[in-house]
């Protein structure tokens, strides 16, 4: 193997119903791949492996600090309130993995090149028959990035499963067992699932100025990060840029201090411009419900303990027998709730989700949530910004406009090996 290391109820009363219609259950989409997963093997070509190696913690403080002794160094961080020996710890954890995973490519003849971020090419994506990223989900965000089509897959191992749960990832079982799961992949035992991404196309004055990259850890310079560097500050003109970068997760629209109120226009699957004041605007995929989006809207057993309590106190018809002091009972509820929230990561469709929305007699709204395949947005911020999973933020300002869908051709190649 060549290994190149680049540097660097029963019934329950009718008005608890009305307030759940809009749940659309979901069945656990792993179950559903998961279930077909061993009808056929699938036959694929592993000979040629680049791997997206994680920047650990550790190694980003030495080069933010480079100039600093290997003492100084802990005493910075300690002074900073970090702990240096757990850096160390998760550091050598995420190595150790590595050489497993480059051991099993070896021991199979696969050949194979490691490169990190600030390495990671096109030159090497092409070269490449397969992706792998070493690493948590950040890494295996980096890695997607990059990838345009829906030709070439993306296979994300966590490397430290202490430190990371890793949803985009190999289960945990499959990512510390990497050698078997690497024959189970050679021998095609595996099924192909295809991750919906949200295409965006900006239109306004200098949408095609380079995005703030959001560093995996924190700001690598609080004030070069900042400054943007427009390409037609001179003489702006209207113009409709497609973004390269494909939304895996979500894309958050809002202004920039989330204390502001965002104001803006938006329209649904073609439908007419209707105004929102709201926190921002969540725009996610079925691989992005798990995440922000889903922490956004589910609810707490508190929170529906005390609905029922107010339904029941509500129901006047002698049909309000509502156990609400019944645990079994409310979590029921909450996890059904909460678990509608998902819906699987291959599905061709969008789920908004209204930050905080403000209804008064000027701005009405109906639903702070809800699907669709094609969303605009237009801004009406003073300095807002549109930003991609988390790590490209683009300016968005009045006049500005976003339209987003899904389509088959931006899905992201991914497996779902099959278990024992």
């Amino acid at each position: 193997m060549n290994v190149i290391l680049k540097k660097n109820h029963g019934h329950i009363a009718s008005t608890t119903i009305n307030l759940l219609l809009d749940i659309k259950l979901n069945l656990k989409f792993f179950s559903k791949h998961y279930s077909s997963a061993n009808s056929s093997k699938i036959n694929f070509d592993f000979s040629k492996i680049l791997v997206l190696n994680k920047i650990t913690r550790y190694e980003f403080e030495k080069k933010r600090y480079f100039s600093l002794s290997e003492e100084k160094l802990k005493l910075k961080l300690q002074e900073r309130g970090s702990n240096y020996d757990r850096l160390i710890e998760h550091h050598n954890i995420h190595y150790r993995s590595l050489e497993r995973i480059l051991a099993a490519f070896k021991e199979n003849g696969i050949e194979t090149r490691v490169t990190q971020r600030y390495n990671y090419s096109y030159d090497d994506i092409h070269w490449a028959n397969c992706i792998f990223s070493a690493g948590g989900d950040g890494t295996f965000l980096l890695a997607s990035a990059k990838i345009k089509s829906n030709d070439k897959p993306v296979i994300g191992i966590n490397t430290d499963i202490t430190s990371s749960e890793g949803h985009l990832l190999l289960p945990k079982e499959q990512s510390v067992n990497f050698s078997q799961t690497l024959t189970k992949l050679l021998n095609g035992k595996f099924s192909w699932l295809y991750r919906a991404r949200i295409r965006i196309h900006l239109e306004g004055e200098n949408v095609e100025d380079e995005p703030i990259e959001y560093i995996e850890h924190m700001e690598e310079n609080r004030q070069t990060k900042l400054k943007r560097q427009p390409k037609n500050s001179k003489n702006p003109e209207t113009k409709l840029f497609r973004i390269p970068t494909l939304a895996l997760n979500e894309v958050f629209i809002g202004e920039a201090l989330s204390a502001r109120v965002s104001y803006y226009l938006m329209s649904i699957d073609d439908g007419p411009l209707f105004r929102q004041k709201s926190s921002g605007i969540i725009i996610c995929t079925g691989t992005g419900s798990t995440s922000w989006c889903y922490n956004i809207n589910k609810m707490s057993v508190q929170s529906v303990k005390r609905i029922i309590n107010l339904v029941k106190s509500k129901v006047k018809n002698g049909d309000n027998d509502i156990p609400e002091n019944d645990d079994k009972f409310v979590n029921n509820i909450t996890h059904e709730f909460n678990d509608s929230i998902v819906f699987e990561p291959d599905q061709l469709r969008m789920a908004y989700t209204i930050r905080d929305p403000v209804i008064n007699r000027i701005f009405t709204n109906e639903t702070n949530r809800g699907f669709a395949k094609k969303l605009i947005v237009q801004s009406r911020c003073f300095d807002a910004c549109l930003v991609i999973d988390g790590s490209q933020s683009y300016q968005f300002n009045d006049g500005s406009k976003a339209v987003m869908e899904t389509l088959p051709e931006d899905s992201l190649k991914t497996v779902l090996v099959h278990r024992d």
